[in-house]
């Protein structure tokens, strides 16, 4: 067996496999996304507090 016939045999294998597969709806993809986005944002929000309140704590330790 070449190669070729190889990986002719593979990607027919996952093309099998891939309608085996239980997808998503699209409205359940676009509102599971959406919470991805808004906890990403809001962990981001809350580091970027965090760095700026302890960035001026060391400047007015340090800059004293």
């Amino acid at each position: 067996m070449t190669i070729t016939q190889k990986i002719n045999i593979f990607f027919k294998e996952v093309f099998v496999e891939m309608k085996r597969v239980s997808w998503l709806s699209q409205k359940d993809v676009l509102r599971y996304t959406g919470i991805v986005l808004a906890i990403t944002i809001v962990v981001a929000a809350f580091l970027g507090g965090l760095d700026y309140i302890f960035t001026e704590i060391i400047k007015k330790l340090v800059l004293r």
